[in-house]
């Protein structure tokens, strides 16, 4: 067993939901994508996504789509996200996925990707514009080299669907919460929570995850009622802008404020904001 699905084991020992946080490589600058994925583990990121960045993100809204060009403009490449892992992962045990989109896997070669992923630390994949029928040589290179590759459902996913995904999947079922964008507003709360009830019905074989418009400890509490865990992107992205983009902080005042910004998305906010 991998440190992502111990991680998950663990958590439901505990009788705890998971907690994700997604940061895209090379955001806000390349420099300190490290220090902020180390602040985020020290917080209580149960695991963290490493996002590729890409130059059409087809399932991200603005922020991310941001964060990624920010990322891109500034030179980062798929060598520099899996250096980026590996120096990650030399002081950290904590379960880290990559997360993005299939054409530059598909240029970078898929055996090499695979390869040289699980050798920087990697855990896992998540890529959101790959469907269960076209998983093909990428699920059989991920699986010899070890790395877990988590499949997507939507409230549109039929049943049938569903039960075939959980089949195939590794690790856990990603419940986009929304047939939207990434940052998306959750819309009929009541529709989402019936739509995740059926979901935990369906899903068997894995760990059921929410993501995609979680903004708060609350959302978060209510959104993995039905669920054992939940994953945060956009907001932290939304975040991280804000604080870096400060002139009036320094590094180290930065990387508290982020820090205490994961604590109360898992926690809840402090009476004290401390």
């Amino acid at each position: 067993m991998n440190r992502l699905r111990e991680a998950l084991k663990g958590c439901a020992e505990r009788g705890e939901k998971a907690m994700g946080l997604f940061l895209t490589s090379g955001f806000p600058d390349p420099e300190s994508t490290l220090p902020i994925l180390q602040a985020i583990d020290a917080a209580g990121a149960d695991f963290i996504e490493l996002g590729m960045p890409f130059s059409d993100p087809l399932a991200e809204g603005l922020p991310i789509q941001r964060s990624s060009e920010r990322a891109l403009r500034q030179g980062t490449r798929m060598r520099d996200t899996l250096a980026t892992a590996e120096a990650f992962r030399s002081s950290s045990t904590k379960p880290l996925l990559v997360m993005g989109y299939i054409n530059p896997i598909h240029r970078y070669g898929i055996r090499s990707f695979c390869r040289d992923a699980i050798n920087a630390g990697i855990d896992g994949l998540i890529i959101a514009d790959l469907p269960l029928e076209e998983v093909g040589i990428l699920g059989e290179e991920a699986a010899d080299a070890g790395l877990d590759l988590v499949q997507l459902i939507a409230p549109n996913t039929p049943d049938d669907r569903i039960r075939a995904i959980d089949e195939k999947t590794t690790a856990f079922v990603y419940a986009v919460s929304v047939t939207g964008l990434t940052g998306s507003g959750l819309g009929s709360v009541e529709a989402v929570e019936a739509y995740l009830e059926r979901a935990r019905r369906l899903v068997r074989k894995n760990p059921l995850l929410v993501g995609f418009g979680i903004r708060t400890h609350d959302d978060a509490t209510r959104l993995s009622t039905h669920t054992d865990g939940y994953i945060v992107g956009t907001a932290l992205i939304k975040a991280v802008e804000c604080i870096w983009d400060r002139q009036d902080l320094d590094e180290t005042s930065r990387l508290d404020a982020i820090g205490r910004f994961v604590k109360d998305l898992k926690f809840g906010p402090s009476p004290s904001g401390a």
